[in-house]
This record gives C-alpha cells, sequence and structure tokens, in this order.
C-alpha cells in the first residue's frame, strides 16, 4: 500500500505528460500560414508584412510567408483571401486603400465588413509628397502656384486607383484648389521608378521609401502629410503647415482573415500582433523609419474600420475621384 501511494503522483504526472502535448498538438497554428499582400513588392505593406511575419513565425515556431499578388488596385489580393477558407492559414496585410475601394468601387467581388473580419493594426506613417527636381517648384506654395499657372500640366504618380497615394493627391487636388492628372500603377515600385525618372512630376509615398532617394537628391521633399512634422524629417513642413490648412492623409496597415475564422484564433493573432508591436526594439526601429506602432483589441479595430470607411467615403466625394 506504502508503494501505491508513492507511486500514485508518478501516474498522475505521467498521464498528464501525456496528455498536454496532445493538447499542444491541436493548437494554432499548426503549418504554414500565408500572408498575402495585394500590392506590389517592395513598398510598405510588403515591407512591414514581412517583419510582421518574420515575428509571428518566431512566435509560434511554425512557418509565416508572403505572398505578393499586386493588381487591380488591391482587388486582386484581396479577393484570393475573401475566397480562402476561413481557418486562420490566409491572412490579408490590408490598408487604408481597402477602406477605400469600399466606396471607391462598390461592384468589387467583395465587402470588406461582409467577407472579412479585422485581426489587429500594426502601424501607420506620414506620406511624403515629393517631386522630381526638373519641377520648377522648391517649396510647397511655389509649386501651387505653378500648378494654378500651369492647369493640367503636372503629373501626379500613384500605386493605383484607391491607394492612399492616389487619395492623398486628390485630396491635396481638391484643397489646394490645383488641376493635376493622376497617373496610376500597377504597384508603388513602378511609380517610384517614373518619378525618379521625370516621367512623371511628383507622387506622395511613404516617408519610410521616400527618405532615402530625398537625401540622395533623386527627388525634392516638399511636405509631409501628418499634422505633425515627422520625426525623421523635422526640417520638411507639413502641407498643413505650408499652405494647405487641416491638409492630413496617412497610410497605415493591418491584418484581416475571411470572415468566419474562429473566433479564438483571430484572438490570438490579436494578441500576439500587439505584443510584437510593443517590443522596444520594434518600437525603435520603425521609429526610425518613420512609422508609429498602433495597437487595438478585435472589436476596437471592427470600430476603426467601420469609422476609416466613413471617412474616405466622404473624400471620395469631395474628390470626385472614378475607378477606371
Amino acid at each position: 500500500m506504502r508503494f501505491l501511494r508513492s507511486a500514485i503522483p508518478l501516474f498522475i504526472a505521467a498521464a498528464v505528460g501525456l496528455v498536454a502535448p496532445a493538447a499542444r498538438a491541436g493548437a494554432y497554428p499548426e503549418r504554414t500560414v500565408t500572408i498575402v499582400v495585394p500590392f506590389a513588392a517592395g513598398g510598405p505593406a510588403d515591407i512591414y508584412a514581412r517583419f510582421v511575419a518574420a515575428r509571428l513565425q518566431d512566435e509560434f515556431k511554425r512557418p509565416f510567408i508572403v505572398d505578393d499578388k499586386p493588381g487591380a488596385g488591391s482587388i486582386i489580393g484581396t479577393n484570393v483571401v475573401a475566397q480562402a477558407k476561413p481557418d486562420g492559414y490566409t491572412l490579408l496585410m490590408m490598408s487604408n486603400t481597402q477602406t477605400v475601394n469600399e466606396t471607391l468601387m462598390p461592384d468589387k467581388p467583395f465587402k470588406l465588413m461582409r467577407d472579412f473580419v479585422g485581426i489587429a493594426p500594426v502601424n501607420a506613417s506620414d506620406l511624403m509628397l515629393v517631386v522630381h527636381p526638373s519641377v520648377p517648384a522648391k517649396t510647397l506654395p511655389e509649386l501651387i502656384a505653378y500648378a494654378k499657372a500651369h492647369p493640367g500640366k503636372l503629373t501626379f504618380a500613384s500605386s493605383g486607383i484607391g491607394t492612399p497615394y492616389h487619395m492623398a493627391g486628390e485630396l491635396f487636388k481638391h484643397m489646394a484648389g490645383i488641376d493635376i492628372r493622376h497617373i496610376p500603377y500597377k504597384g508603388s515600385s513602378g511609380a517610384r521608378t517614373d518619378v525618379v525618372g521625370g516621367q512623371v512630376d511628383m507622387m506622395f509615398d511613404a516617408v519610410t521609401t521616400m527618405v532615402p532617394l530625398a537625401k540622395d537628391g533623386k527627388v525634392r521633399a516638399l511636405a509631409t502629410s501628418g499634422l505633425t512634422r515627422n520625426a525623421i524629417t523635422p526640417d520638411v513642413p507639413t502641407l498643413d503647415g505650408a499652405g494647405v490648412p487641416k491638409y492630413e492623409a496617412t497610410i497605415w496597415l493591418g491584418l484581416m482573415a475571411p470572415r468566419g475564422t474562429p473566433p479564438a484564433i483571430v484572438e490570438t493573432l490579436n494578441a500576439a500582433v500587439r505584443r510584437i508591436v510593443a517590443e522596444p526594439d520594434v518600437k525603435a526601429v520603425w521609429s526610425r523609419q518613420g512609422a508609429v506602432p498602433m495597437s487595438m483589441d478585435v472589436a476596437d479595430f471592427e470600430r476603426y474600420l467601420q469609422a476609416d470607411i466613413a471617412k474616405w467615403a466622404a473624400i471620395v466625394r469631395l474628390s470626385g475621384a472614378k475607378a477606371n
């Protein structure tokens, strides 16, 4: 009896040891998770998707890979995720392009808040208005004056209709009272290349990607799009402070999943992303790039998405922007 009494705790411990791995074996994720980026490689969505994927892979000890599927102003890649099985293994790295498209492209094959569930925001960054050095304007007021004197002459590039770069240009056009022509591309890389090459006069692009080009003299930075000066470009004024009062347009990124994804998986991913963006080294790296971490629970992110859809709906109507 004494042997049995002493052996019971050992039997219990052994049983727990056998059950625990079995329980862990069914925990999410059990296999590779794909994050679809519906934008071209090299842009902010692609860069930060890869950053977040690497951190999620470290946390979950399972592969997280990025699959770029650009085209049609983000519609192609976004629709791939909309049609994916809602099991947490196909995610979407989205931006306010998707919230703009709710109004700009009402006939697309999906509806954001019907076919997706928000997981978590990732970060936000200002945009930078740059011009090719051949443009005879060294300040924002000079650019506005030149555009007014030469209506329809200046062109601005974007990564596609409905993207934050496009809408920032449309908002600038409306608020500054100027006539500039939009040249849409299939991705930010092509747009950026043609602005650097002088085929297009200007563009709004993420501060994170334009600062090196401005420092090298390949483009001229005229203003940033936030209401306060960007920490990494303190010498560059805001549009609001340099001649376009109350102008504000940023780009933010977030993760979504197909609607119907189990709430437990959504909450698991939300918690993981919030831990990542709260890490001191992440904050430090992103700050040097001009990006600010965003952190919300699932319910708050859903509300944020709804509010952003409403915000950009007003801007689309205000600008008169039309999808081709």
